[in-house]
């Protein structure tokens, strides 16, 4: 399958690296919040978990080859799933695949956020104490596991073409970056952008170390799913440049050593934000480098 003349692989390597360059200049030039870290150890980190999910999926597809691109072809090939019944146009069978298949990521997670042993993975993405482009890929490997058994399934249901997968799946990982970049998006361009598509100022709200904030805005690529599921918070009640970002038990910097990170669904009670505040009242505080 080629895109452009560049192979499946190429296209979302390229498309993702471009985004990154960009995200990653614009934090330069335009920042919206001064760092607390310098961006050496945390990008070591970040980048670092995101080798670690390349090999761990390898891995895994080497011994059972399930992705979401491969779940699409199988199903195209056998007539499994809703799109491969229906004989519906193009164009309108590719809107469906990407609306549908966004539903499901946002609905994936915010299930990471109530489900303890989810949770317990998940919070390895929240426990970074800044957000910028790295945070877009600050996933546990055995998360991003769990995502191609989630996508499959879905795909297995839907029954897209593998091309609107591949073109979700980049739509998906390129608005993760631009969503958890650390620039400033105009107050009036991010009220119009914000009406369709997830912004960092929408985002960087879901990353507060506040209950009712990180229970909000699960949003990555569509932003319409959190208003119609009474999940959007519009702005922090700290405000963006007082707001705190990350976990509230761990806000030292032991969140950007690497062994910490990969290591940390393995250590401490896998509180869901839901409980954080209870837990808090009965328990006694932790030690930051637990």
């Amino acid at each position: 399958m080629e895109f452009f003349g560049l192979s499946e692989t190429a296209f979302r390597l390229g498309l993702f690296a471009s985004i990154f360059l960009i995200m990653a200049i614009l934090e330069t030039w335009l920042p919206r919040r001064k760092r607390r870290f310098t961006r050496g150890q945390r990008w070591t980190t970040n980048i670092g978990i995101l080798v670690s999910d390349f090999l761990a999926v390898s891995a895994v597809t080497f011994v059972i080859p399930l992705t979401a691109v491969i779940t699409a072809f199988w199903a195209s090939a056998n007539g499994w799933g809703l799109l491969n019944i229906l004989d519906l146009p193009l164009w309108l069978e590719w809107l469906i695949a990407i609306i549908v298949l966004d539903w499901v990521i946002w609905a994936q997670h915010l299930i990471t956020h109530k489900v303890p042993i989810l949770w317990r993975l998940h919070r390895v993405h929240h426990s970074d104490v800044e957000m910028d482009a790295t945070t877009a890929v600050r996933f546990h490997p055995l998360e991003i596991i769990f995502s191609i058994f989630v996508k499959s399934a879905a795909i297995l249901v839907l029954g897209p073409a593998a091309a609107a997968v591949v073109v979700f799946e980049a739509l998906v990982n390129g608005s993760a970056i631009f969503n958890h970049a650390n620039f400033n998006l105009p107050r009036p361009l991010d009220i119009i952008v914000r009406a369709v598509f997830v912004t960092p100022d929408m985002h960087r709200v879901h990353h507060s170390v506040h209950r009712h904030e990180t229970d909000s805005n699960y949003g990555f690529f569509l932003s319409i799913w959190d208003r119609i599921f009474n999940t959007y918070v519009p702005q922090p009640q700290d405000g963006h440049d007082e707001m705190e970002i990350g976990l509230a038990e761990w806000q030292d910097d032991a969140p950007t050593r690497f062994t910490w990170a990969i290591s940390f669904p393995f250590r401490n009670p896998p509180h869901t934000p839901s409980e954080q505040s209870k837990a808090a009242m009965t328990e006694q505080p932790q030690s930051q480098d637990q």
